[in-house]
């Protein structure tokens, strides 16, 4: 197993998640130098801890140990919280109008197979 690759997945997934190490190691209930050595590569994490991580994360713990497309509603909402950190109250609601519309044209244009 490569420890520092599931330690980057754990990072990314805290980073996408708005948590910092010592918010996401007091929910997971370890030392943030621990969280730190974990999502670094440089300590093996017990079997405990990662599952403790991975919920933490609201992640599957798959997720945790390999490289999944970044199409997932985790990532995707971190980065969308990034977008509207940027905005004014007024982008927001701007933004938030033009998704809405477009789920709508997403739905009435999808085909019986889901696509």
């Amino acid at each position: 197993m490569d420890y520092y690759k599931v330690g980057q997945r754990i990072r990314k997934f805290r980073k996408a998640n708005n948590l910092s190490q010592e918010q996401l190691a007091e929910k997971a209930g370890i030392s943030t130098t621990h969280m730190s050595h974990i999502e670094t590569g440089h300590t093996k994490l017990s079997l405990a801890v990662f599952f403790e991580i991975a919920e933490a994360l609201s992640v599957q713990t798959d997720q945790l140990l390999y490289d999944v497309p970044e199409n997932n509603k985790t990532v995707m909402k971190g980065k969308i919280a990034e977008i509207l950190d940027s905005c004014s109250p007024q982008e927001m609601y701007i933004l938030a109008d033009m998704a809405k519309a477009l789920k709508v044209s997403l739905d009435k244009h999808r085909t019986p197979d889901g696509t």
